[in-house]
């Protein structure tokens, strides 16, 4: 681990911090200080470090509550709040805004942008958004239907409105715009559905498209009239035949990751998976697929392309790049160098130089076997040859699974400590390739066999875990760790008080000694935690702040079903300081849960079409092996598996206001009767063996 700071350097620390805070804010009017978060990461650099100091390690145990607000929804919150001037502007599920006085909680407005409930079978991953952008006395969200908002500050009044993608196809937007030199930078998502990514930019006072660059080749052997023109025509040569494109897919969607260098002046673009997952079924099982599972530098102006790095050639995992980007200086070999640091879903920890884009080091952070090491020499993974199961045509446990070694949750850099905090998770998945597969209209279309499970294989991790973990990016080596109870954690503050905070997924907030992960503090929220906690300052106060709410990606892993029943998700956004007094309600009891099934009436091999049209369609939402410990409806215990009902909502849309959209493009009465009794034989199975409670893995990402 690194030396700890010495006094003055700590001093020379925070007024660095000091003065990219004051730089946050690019092309705005007005210039931030220390006590405004005005940025998703707080910087361009996206650190997550602030400089505040008025909580530190030795007093962090006198924390508590000073307000909070009941969100009324029952999804998943990602978003970390902004603080500007003393107002608070957060985002929640269903890409709804609202502002409070940060010192009081005081709500002062709210705006619905009344997206569509069945926009949510579009969606990959729940109805999240990671947060929003605000620029001179506006704020930017996306939306889960694709459109970008701008909204007045003060009454939060729509400016403008623009649709950045085609309706007719399943796109979302989940992630934090970033507003860059006067452009609002936004990607989208739906790789696993089957989109094609791209990148836009907008013009912050009208909504205008300025530029776009694509981050997969379209249709071969014709331009794509924007400005990433000349490199698809390099990167169309590392695909092979025309499925990607007869499919309207490829994938690459750029869902989260965004970091700016106002010095080199590049942005920086995570890019994902490949759409189909299996490479097979995209790309003949050749190519390195450009710019799949990549890094993009690309002008901010323009669009124009300036360097890439590509983590994993090919990708057939869903080991996307779209996990959170650090920038920091680092002394590196008796060097200072100006680095880009990704600790990706593949397991390893990268370290690029962000001028050039070329690879400095990279380290396994948790156990990995799809690949052996990372060559030096030509950036290249060395790959395991028993992990391209589409072309062997074999099945492959693999690990990291789909989820990652670390997902979308944000992880921050210390610079006094040198140390770089991530939600770090060990699971394995087994990867079965689909040869029959064709392109569904509605669900997952990743032309794998997704929730398999084959008892003549032994999975490399037996049982999924969760730590955050304390990383040396220097001597690419883990400094600490601390164990967590679920895979599926919070995002990560780092401050200049020696701290590190994190939510975790069964529902506490935790505050750390940054230099060793001595635990300070500690309070249970009563809901899952998976966004990042962000801190302020008005008048000379320091707040801490979350929001908690479980779904998303980890719905799963945040254990709200257990021996007294399920517990209900109460997103809340709460703000802590120094001896705050406020005290939470009593949670609510838990529900009890019994299995009350119909009796079996259809065949095995009826069960059996189920569970296969269950799995493309349905376990995304409600868990794989029809096992859902998250926030959504466990479907064995349903009341309507014996009624009619089952069918209206299924192929009628009974519940599509509540996000449950019709299947009826894809499913007839026959299908639905399937499903069903896969459903209730499964039901009575458990009932003659109630299973534990222990948390399983889902092997879908973002």
């Amino acid at each position: 681990m690194p030396d700890k700071p010495s006094p003055f350097a700590r001093i020379l620390l925070i007024c660095a911090a000091l003065v990219t805070g004051s730089c946050g804010l690019q092309g705005s009017s007005v210039q931030k200080g220390d006590g405004d978060w005005i940025r998703t990461g707080r910087t361009d650099d996206e650190q997550r470090f602030s400089p505040l100091t008025q909580i530190d390690a030795s007093n962090a145990d006198r924390l508590g509550l000073v307000w909070y607000d009941d969100l009324n929804l029952s999804r998943g919150e990602e978003a970390t709040p902004l603080v500007v001037d003393g107002v608070l502007y957060v985002s929640t599920a269903w890409s709804m805004v609202k502002a409070y006085d940060a010192a009081t909680g005081k709500p002062l407005w709210a705006f619905d942008p009344e997206v569509p409930r069945r926009q949510l079978v579009k969606a990959c991953c729940d109805a999240v958004n990671r947060g929003v952008a605000v620029w001179n006395g506006r704020v930017f969200v996306g939306t889960l239907d694709g459109r970008l908002i701008a909204l007045n500050g003060r009454t939060g009044k729509p400016v403008w409105s623009v649709q950045t993608t085609d309706e007719r196809v399943p796109y979302t937007i989940t992630g934090a715009p970033r507003v860059i030199k006067g452009k609002v930078i936004i990607g989208n998502g739906g790789a696993e559905l089957g989109v094609r990514g791209y990148v836009g930019a907008y013009d912050v006072n009208t909504g205008r498209r300025i530029w776009r660059f694509y981050t997969v080749p379209g249709e071969p052997g014709k331009p794509d009239g924007e400005v990433s023109d000349p490199q698809m025509a390099a990167a169309a040569k590392t695909w092979s035949g025309d499925a990607w494109w007869r499919q309207k897919a490829g994938g690459g969607t750029a869902w989260d990751a965004f970091a700016y260098d106002p010095e080199l002046d590049l942005l920086y673009i995570g890019t994902g998976n490949g759409s189909p997952w299996s490479r097979a079924a995209r790309s003949e099982g050749r190519g390195d697929n450009l710019f799949l599972s990549s890094i993009v530098a690309v002008r901010p102006d323009t669009g124009k392309y300036v360097w890439h790095y590509q983590l994993v050639p090919g990708d057939e995992w869903d080991y996307t790049a779209t996990q959170h980007m650090i920038l920091a200086d680092l002394k590196i070999g008796g060097e200072v160098r100006k680095v880009l640091m990704q600790a990706p879903k593949n397991g390893f920890f990268y370290v690029l130089d962000r001028a050039t884009g070329k690879l400095i080091s990279a380290e396994k952070y948790v156990p990995a076997n799809w690949a052996e090491k990372i060559d030096l020499s030509t950036g290249r993974p060395v790959e395991n040859p028993e992990a391209r199961y589409s072309e062997r045509g074999k099945p492959f446990y693999a690990t990291p699974s789909s989820l990652g070694g670390h997902n979308w949750p944000p992880m921050a850099y210390n610079p006094g400590t040198g140390l770089v905090y991530i939600p770090a998770q060990e699971l394995s998945v087994l990867f079965v390739g689909d040869p029959a597969f064709r392109k569904s209209p509605i669900g997952y279309n990743t032309a794998t066999r997704l929730g398999t499970r084959d008892p003549s294989l032994t999975p490399p991790i037996q049982a999924a875990k969760g730590y955050l973990l304390a990383w040396d990016p220097v001597r690419q080596r883990e400094a600490w760790r601390a164990p967590r109870d679920t895979f599926g954690n919070g995002g990560v503050l780092t401050t200049a008080g020696d701290l590190v905070v994190q939510g975790t997924g069964t529902g506490f907030l935790k505050v750390m000694r940054a230099s060793d992960g001595k635990e300070l503090w500690s309070q249970w929220l009563q809901a899952g935690v998976l966004a990042a906690p962000m801190t302020y300052s008005v008048r000379g106060k320091q707040y801490l702040a979350v929001l908690a709410g479980c779904g998303g990606v980890y719905g799963s892993a945040c254990r709200m079903v257990d021996k007294d029943g399920r517990r209900p998700n109460l997103d809340r956004l709460l703000v802590f300081a120094l001896d705050g007094k406020v005290q939470l309600p009593a949670a609510p009891a838990a529900q009890p849960m019994v299995l009350d099934p119909p009796p079996v009436t259809g065949s095995p091999a009826a069960a059996a079409r189920g569970r296969d049209k269950y799995a493309r369609y349905c376990a995304v939402c409600h868990g794989y092996d029809a096992v859902s410990l998250g926030n959504q409806p466990d479907l064995r215990y349903s009341p309507t598996l014996g009624s009619d009902a089952w069918f209206t909502i299924l192929l009628e849309g009974g519940l599509s206001d509540s996000g449950m959209a019709s299947f009826a493009d894809v499913l007839d009465r026959g299908a639905a009767e399937d499903i069903r009794q896969y459903l209730i034989r499964i039901a009575h199975d458990r009932k003659a063996k109630p299973e534990s409670t222990t948390t399983k893995s889902s092997e879908h990402s973002s």
